[in-house]
């Protein structure tokens, strides 16, 4: 099966070479490739040039609005007028590290850790989501006194070294070292109606594993949502056998938040809450600012002081006044504009209108929770990329963002800002009906 698997990066990205493109998008892709080389990534067969944003759509050089099912960077909506007017008055007023006082810091701080269970009373801000999970490692490894993690085979969660090496989805070639062990994501085809058990069995078998290698168990780091692995959210709670597994070993439980958190899944603030756990670390990134660039880590305050007595940590563009002021004004516009029960409404909308699809097309699941889901498309040969890709180009021609995920490529990743309707819900089943025609 190994030959069939995909890069994430991979699924949605321009092949390069001839492409039938305005000269101005050409022009600008020519120098994307003399000035950022092999590392530069672009979406579609035929890249976009983007002009703005606003609410739920984007808008390019080519005269169109193209509604975004894919981008949960700005969960609230793009260029939403609220974080822009808070970020447009920080910047003209004060913007200095961390190591000076200032109130937007500590209202933020406040307000955040508010919507975490008790013991979570601590919050080290970072720039990014890498940043946030490159710690909560160094911080779990510190308290466990031990190196080895358990990940998910195509997990994704970020892009320092450390990082890398538990993101098996990052990996062209190779795979992560010894210390990093990976189980299947919590698939009911895999596991059957007992997802709880046998995701628990997995890990329970990994770290006996690695501990026969001499490698000592230090955490569980997943995405709460499996997002990368092709959206696995359900049934709630069973992440509590698995947490259970982690505990008895002596090992810390990481929740990656940063794509199932700040009330994409409609149900709370946090991916995690569905499973009735408290996880000993949080990490958050993308989503937090709305687009600028500001993440960060949620713990209990013993595991960080245990951190903390070794090592120093300081970052001098995380938690700046401007940082705070844009993830204040998130969690403000979640709150006015009602955004999570806005998820829950337009998710199961769009869910059932997916399963209606679902009985005309060759669509083998329907996941996810919220403004997270996962249509996995399958024939009687197996898993069908061919499907997924043919429908991220497809939907782009008519006028829909969207990408996907999944250990073969071949699950749509659906998820939108939280501001969409459930008439953009019918306008983009309506496309993928028309595409798959």
């Amino acid at each position: 099966m190994k030959s069939q698997e995909l890069q994430i990066l991979a699924l949605n990205a321009f092949p390069g070479g001839p492409s039938a493109v305005p000269p101005d998008v050409a022009a600008l892709i020519e120098r994307r490739r003399r000035s950022f080389g092999a590392g530069s990534v672009l979406f579609y067969d035929e890249p976009l040039r983007m002009l703005r944003a606003e609410g739920a759509h984007l808008y390019a050089s080519d005269g169109r609005a193209y509604l975004d099912f894919y981008n949960n960077v700005p969960t609230v909506g793009h260029c939403h007028p609220k974080v822009v007017e808070a970020v447009r008055r920080q910047v003209g007023e004060l913007n200095i590290h961390s190591r000076y006082l200032f109130d937007v810091a500590h209202d933020y701080a406040e307000k955040l850790l508010a919507t975490f269970p008790a013991p979570l009373s601590n919050v080290v801000l970072t720039c990014t989501g890498s940043e946030s999970n490159d710690l909560a490692l160094r911080l779990a490894r510190k308290v466990s006194g031990g190196e080895g993690i358990v990940v998910t085979q195509t997990a994704y969660h970020g892009n320092t070294s450390t990082v890398t090496e538990v993101s098996p989805s990052s990996y062209k070639n190779g795979a992560p070292p010894p210390r990093v062990r990976m189980v299947p994501a919590p698939d009911p085809a895999l596991f059957g109606n007992d997802v709880a058990q046998g995701f628990a069995d997995a890990v329970k078998d990994a770290i006996a594993a690695m501990e026969a290698d001499g490698i000592r168990f230090a955490g569980l780091l997943v995405d709460t949502i499996f997002s990368s692995d092709g959206v696995y959210a359900n049934p709630p709670g069973f992440l509590k056998a698995a947490v259970d597994v982690v505990h008895a070993a002596g090992g810390l439980f990481i929740a990656d938040e940063v794509q199932p958190g700040f009330g994409r899944t409609g149900e709370g603030m946090w991916g995690f809450s569905r499973h009735g756990v408290v996880p000993d670390i949080v990490t958050m990134g993308k989503p937090m600012g709305n687009g600028y660039p500001i993440a960060g880590l949620v713990t209990r305050p013993e595991l960080l002081s245990a951190f903390c007595n070794d090592f120093g940590y300081f970052n001098t563009f995380a938690g700046s006044p401007v940082a705070c002021a844009a993830a204040l004004a998130v969690l403000e516009a979640l709150e006015e504009d009602d955004l999570i029960a806005n998820a829950a409404r337009v998710g199961r909308h769009l869910t059932a209108r997916l399963k209606r699809l679902q009985g005309r097309a060759p669509i083998t699941a329907v996941r996810g929770a919220g403004l997270y889901l996962g249509v996995e498309f399958g024939t009687q040969d197996g898993p069908a990329p061919q499907i997924a890709r043919g429908l991220i180009n497809g939907l782009r021609q008519r006028g829909i963002l969207i990408g996907a995920a999944g250990r073969f490529g071949n699950v749509l990743k659906i998820r939108p800002p939280l501001c969409v309707t459930t008439a953009h819900a019918d306008e983009l089943v309506d496309a993928m009906e028309a595409v798959l025609g």
